[in-house]
């Protein structure tokens, strides 16, 4: 007999939708940023960047699939709400992510005289996917609203996204490579440290503005307190890589995994703010969590679904970075 009183199940979906994302945003991010880095005068750096993401950017999109699934089966009528609003940019992005595969395999896995379009391709595949995430992710933080300025900010949003998914791209490459293009990609971390920076604080200052109860759960009351260590933390952490990049490459490789930890660092803030702000809503300031779940019946049987598949993803993925440690090597197929 199933309990009647069971309001912790879409706590704990709402849990893993967000875990699901946060993961892809983290592996699926620096995949794409380093896509959308791709240089388009050397051919070289080029195949080096391919070979670097080649073992895991298709399986990393597996984590985009489990978020929507979860949202579709445990939260439907928010599915419904935001994918409508949402319609024209989830189909850019499908689109980039599907130029994005058929490109690499091209690029890679055939002979061709066209490898530098292909490498194009693939690359104007991966900016139309992080544009139209960072829309996207806009729009539902001003609640889908028509207004110049929601448009405004949302395409703002679009580019500090992007930038979040270059800086993160190219802290990987920094891990991952070496000589010129690892100082090259220590550049393009610095620039798009200091912009992804300014996405992070107009997107803090707007969460506060956007509602009174935004406003009340971070300054209403003993919260308030967090703000400054917070603050502190995320102005250490920019400063520390900043001048870390300044001095790519150290001597023996010395810590050349700390921006891309402070990458993650950075995206699990951002991301459990954005969580902190809008929770219970799923879809802001319209639907709770509560209001869009599935019948508690239905939240059962995916739980239990959910319990097996989770271990398995998360079971490959650590197992698929263990095997490709290391700096990168040419790609054979």
């Amino acid at each position: 007999m199933i309990s009647t009183s069971v309001d912790w199940l879409p706590i704990v979906f709402v849990g893993l939708m967000g875990l699901s994302f946060l993961i892809y945003a983290i592996l699926d991010g620096y995949d794409l940023g380093v896509g959308v880095l791709l240089p388009l005068d050397n051919q070289q750096q080029r195949d080096t960047m391919i070979y670097s993401i080649g073992p895991f950017w298709d399986a990393n999109e597996t984590w985009l699939v489990m978020a929507i699934g979860l949202l579709l089966i445990a939260f439907p009528k928010a599915h419904s709400i935001i994918f409508q609003a949402l319609y024209l940019p989830t189909a850019l992005m499908l689109a980039g992510l599907i130029l994005r595969g058929v490109s690499f395999d091209f690029r890679t896995k055939a002979p061709s005289n066209d490898k530098k379009k292909w490498d194009f391709a693939f690359k104007f595949g991966s900016l139309l996917a992080t544009l139209s995430q960072g829309y996207m992710l806009g729009r539902y933080i001003t609640s889908f609203e028509d207004t110049w300025l929601s448009l405004g900010f949302s395409v703002l949003s679009a580019i500090c996204v992007t930038a979040g998914y270059c800086f993160i791209g190219a802290a990987w490459l920094v891990m991952k490579t070496e000589g010129e293009l690892q100082r090259k990609a220590a550049k393009w971390a610095k620039y798009t440290n200091v912009l992804m920076a300014f996405g992070i604080v107009a997107v803090c200052i707007t969460n506060l503005l956007i509602d009174q109860q935004i406003m009340d759960k971070w300054l209403g009351g003993v919260q308030a307190i967090l703000i400054l260590p917070l603050t502190f933390l995320l102005g250490f952490t920019f400063i520390t890589v900043h001048r870390y990049l300044d001095k790519v490459p150290m001597e023996n490789d010395l810590g050349c995994w700390l921006p891309f930890s402070a990458a993650i660092m950075l995206f699990i803030l951002c991301f459990c703010g954005l969580g902190y702000s809008f929770y219970p809503y799923i879809v802001p300031f319209q639907v709770t969590i509560f209001e869009a779940a599935s019948s508690r019946e239905s939240l059962w049987f995916i739980f239990v679904g959910a319990a097996v598949v989770l271990p398995m993803i998360i079971g490959y993925t650590i197992f698929s970075y263990k095997v490709f440690w290391g700096k990168t090597t040419k790609l054979n197929y």
